[in-house]
């Protein structure tokens, strides 16, 4: 088959993030299917490579031979109003791109969210075109954006639930990544329920299993001077969604132990991260780069456990967080700072801890609780290593999703 996929934040060969689509893309490609992506200059953190500088569409194919359209999405930046200009531009290059630059006959079109405005360019090209869509959601949007107070003009969330309606409305299916989305979207977004397709994240297994296997722990904590550390490691956004304030709170009150949290990432909250943890002379937390996931991988699986952690909100409670498929893949207990279905999976696999979000004290006794109980450690990364091989292997997912694609 020929797919076309409009992604945003597609990463680039090696780059850190949200791995999902070029997992799944690889694995499409491997079975002998021809994908094309419509993707923006900018990553989901803001940057843009120096490659693009005074581009504003660049093609090319990527390691896993999938074909790369790159579209201009504004400039570089953070804060709200810059990521809501990037979305209207890429809304609008991702358009020309979808007219002039990809000119195959595709069988299908996929178009993931967030940003729900990538919805215009289905709704487009599949008038243009005639191209069936596929709308996944990856993110309650606008739901996501109300909770964490960053879209509050009234005339912004009538504009959004409006769009969010028409894309539900034109796409020959939605796919969705948890459970309580598909219960969203039938009662209260009156979506068919045989028009739901669930696919949820996973873990890659290839890679992880690589690693296990010819990857020495022992000799990277020393070269990394981890040594005698209870290393508690949180891969992923530094964002205000991630309120990673908490995780310095817990550390401050765990200086009496040998525990260490590294946080490796990126964010438009990680200078103010650092500096917070300088002022108040937190020695217990080191910050690294966001990193190529096989090197993300290699520092799971050097230390002692793994820390999913977002802001209380009631919408986070209908995800999964990405990383907690890499600390089971790594065969590492999470320590769960999320509620609702997070909470859930990791309950139902055994393989590690609830911890109430933005309550410092209960990460910091939760975290004791495995220092009391070092044979934990050992079980519970086990226990979801088994559990996401039998039901979260993105190898079988991606399989599964191509399966329903055929079908339909």
């Amino acid at each position: 088959m020929r797919i076309l996929l409009i992604h945003q934040f597609f990463l680039e060969d090696g780059e850190g993030g949200g791995t999902r689509w070029n997992e799944m893309s690889r694995i499409w490609s491997e079975s002998g299917h021809e994908i094309t992506v419509i993707a923006g200059m900018r990553h989901y953190m803001g940057n843009r490579s120096p490659d693009y500088e005074d581009k504003f569409f660049h093609r090319y194919t990527n390691r896993d031979r999938v074909k790369v359209i790159r579209c201009y999405a504004g400039k570089p930046g953070k804060g709200f109003f810059s990521r809501l200009s990037g979305f209207f531009a890429f809304t609008f290059s991702g358009i020309w791109a979808g007219i002039f630059y990809a000119k195959d006959e595709y069988d299908i079109m996929i178009v993931t969210s967030p940003p729900l405005f990538v919805g215009f360019i289905a709704v487009f090209l599949n008038w243009w075109k005639g191209i069936s869509f596929l709308f996944e959601i990856r993110d309650l949007w606008p739901e996501s954006a109300m909770d964490m107070g960053v879209l509050k003009n009234k005339l912004l969330i009538r504009f959004a639930f409006w769009l969010e309606s028409l894309v539900y409305r034109r796409a020959k299916a939605i796919v969705v990544l948890t459970p309580a989305f598909r219960e969203i979207l039938i009662a209260k977004k009156n979506i068919p329920a045989d028009k739901i397709i669930l696919i949820p994240n996973a873990a890659d297994f290839a890679l992880s299993d690589k690693l296990l296997g010819e990857f020495d722990p022992v000799i990277f904590r020393k070269a990394k001077k981890l040594e005698g550390r209870v290393v508690i490691t949180y891969a992923g956004a530094h964002g205000v969604a991630n309120h990673l304030a908490q995780v310095l709170e817990a550390a401050e009150l765990l200086r009496d132990t040998h525990v260490l949290f590294l946080l490796i990432g990126d964010g438009e909250q990680k200078e103010c991260l650092i500096a917070q943890t300088a002022n108040r002379k937190i020695e217990n937390v080191h910050f690294i780069d966001a990193l190529p996931k096989k090197e993300v991988l290699k520092y799971i699986i050097a230390s002692d456990m793994g820390a999913s952690v977002l802001k209380k909100t009631d919408v986070f409670k209908t995800i999964y967080s990405n990383k907690t498929f890499d600390y089971f893949s790594c065969k590492k207990p999470v320590l769960m700072v999320i509620d609702g279905v997070s909470r859930q999976l990791v309950e139902e696999a055994a393989a590690g801890i609830f911890v109430e979000p933005e309550d410092p004290v209960d990460f910091a006794e939760k975290i004791r609780v495995y220092l009391k109980n070092p044979e934990l450690v050992k079980a519970q990364g086990e226990n979801g290593y088994r559990f996401a091989k039998k039901h979260f292997d993105r190898q079988v997912l991606a399989k599964e999703y191509l399966n329903y694609i055929e079908h339909l």
